[in-house]
């Protein structure tokens, strides 16, 4: 009876592994197949089609043809000596070959736009209209419009034309780019290479790319973009056009699926402003700026590289506001700063005349304070006064790979600078030193060392001491070279 029991409970016992064995399999199988179905509704299929949104917003989409003046040349042309017996030879040559006359011809050149109002104004790219005589835009429809120029913007490359037409325009609104996401399908549309009205479709590759520009925010795409293809719009999914395309990256000319849109949140603002004012109006600081490496932050003593790191003040809205070299700008208008990039962008789109609240470090505290932009397009171009001071006695040392002596009036002018300009000359460079690969040369002055005036050797050899004894890796230098400033951060440790 005993053994009939044990029998009976063992065999309980595993009926009732069992069961938890097949309700562990069960609830993994289901666990498995949410997760499945989850992925599934972030995996999103290709759209069966874009025909009707292509057909949707192609009456908005331009072709753009400009006519410009260009001068005679008389390069390449040969010069032959009045009453040489080649004369009439070569007059005649060249008459029959269009050349004799040596008159300005007509230059022709294609692009695209897209018509963003009713009333008829029209986003293409500045380089597409650059000094063109004449702008004739043809429509979807076969219609063809003189244009005029409202205004440029030769840093966004974006241009802002007018048509006057009897009958309202179709047109096409802009949608927010910061909402794209990389992979994302977008398509193109314009005039590539002459073959008007065509249709591209890819993805978002790429995302806050730059290019050579200040306030570059270029939308990365494979849509395929070609020669007349500037200027045209790239469109999400819902029809608005998120980015203008401009540029592509190719060794041959042609599409190899690395094209650049400029984002239309960038195009928005320099739009409204060419429709307004007939010219940008951009917010201007007035500093001159790096962005905060891992070395200058420990440097420094940051917990943080991030922030954009002035490295000179010259008058303006930003020494008007007490701001020094050897601050950190960390928050500008209440949004946090990353880099000069960021910084560059919000000043920027920053209304002029307007007062502002931006955040600084120095010496450790944060400080805030009020600056009252100005206008970078009336500043630019103004002189940047160099720092002045007497230059003390002649005398030289070897410090941290680099030969330096004090600056006199005969060194500063022939680097360039004022004749009372300060710092210490670099005379040589240790070309396996850590000043050689951060790009130090001959010829550079150091105005500051630890975020201080040097003028003397002394001064340097101070700095170096002051920093090693608070624990410091590097120190910190403001170097110039041609009378432009920035920070390096050079290792101490020895």
């Amino acid at each position: 009876m005993q053994s009939k029991s044990m029998s009976t409970t063992r065999f309980a016992e595993d009926r009732r592994q069992t069961g938890m064995m097949r309700g562990l399999t069960a609830l993994v199988l289901g666990a498995a197949l949410v997760l499945g179905q989850a992925l599934s509704v972030e995996a999103r299929g290709a759209p069966e089609s874009f025909a009707d949104l292509a057909e949707s917003i192609s009456p908005a989409v331009v072709n753009i043809t400009t006519s410009t003046t260009v001068a005679a040349s008389a390069e390449g042309i040969p010069q032959v000596p009045e009453g040489s017996p080649f004369e009439d030879f070569f007059r005649d040559f060249m008459d029959r070959n269009g050349q004799g006359d040596n008159k300005p011809r007509r230059s022709e050149a294609l692009g695209s736009g897209f018509v963003i109002s009713e009333d008829g104004y029209i986003v293409t790219n500045n380089h597409v209209i650059d000094k063109a005589d004449e702008i004739e835009i043809e429509f979807f429809s076969g219609k063809r419009l003189e244009a005029k120029l409202i205004g440029t913007d030769p840093k966004t490359d974006i241009a802002l034309l007018k048509v006057e037409s009897d009958t309202p325009l179709p047109f096409v609104p802009f949608g927010n780019s910061d909402l794209m996401r990389v992979g994302d399908w977008v398509i193109a549309m314009g005039n590539p290479l002459g073959q008007g009205f065509s249709v591209s479709a890819g993805i978002i590759s790429a995302r806050g790319r730059a290019l050579s520009g200040t306030y570059d925010d270029y939308l990365q795409t494979d849509a395929a973009i070609n020669r007349g293809n500037s200027g045209g719009p790239l469109f999400n999914m819902d029809g608005q056009v998120v980015g203008v395309n401009t540029a592509i990256l190719s060794p041959t000319g042609g599409s190899i699926g690395i094209g650049f849109s400029m984002a239309s949140n960038v195009v928005t603002k320099v739009v409204a402003q060419l429709k307004e004012f007939g010219e940008t109006r951009r917010g201007w600081l007035g500093v001159r700026i790096q962005d905060v490496t891992p070395d200058v932050a420990e440097a420094m003593g940051l917990a943080d590289a991030k922030g954009a790191l002035i490295t000179d003040v010259p008058d303006g809205p930003a020494k008007d506001a007490g701001m020094q070299a050897g601050d950190v700008i960390t928050s500008f208008d209440g949004a946090d700063v990353a880099d000069t990039r960021e910084l560059v962008r919000r000043v920027a789109d920053a209304p002029v005349g307007e007062a502002v609240r931006v955040m600084v470090m120095r010496d450790g505290k944060t400080q805030t304070l009020s600056v009252t932009l100005g206008r970078r397009e009336t500043a630019e171009g103004e002189p940047v006064p160099a720092a002045a001071a007497p230059a003390p006695e002649p005398s030289s040392a070897e410090l941290l790979g680099l030969t330096v002596k004090p600056l006199t009036a005969e060194d500063a002018k022939a680097l360039g600078l004022s004749a009372d300009a300060q710092g210490l000359a670099v005379m040589e460079v240790d070309e396996v030193s850590e000043a050689y690969a951060k790009g130090l040369r001959v010829g550079d002055v150091i105005t500051e060392a630890g975020q201080q005036k040097v003028v003397r050797v002394k001064d340097l050899q101070d700095r170096i001491a002051e920093a090693r004894d608070a624990g410091r890796k590097s120190l910190l230098l403001l170097i110039r070279r041609a009378g432009d400033p920035r920070f390096v951060a050079l290792g101490i440790e020895k």
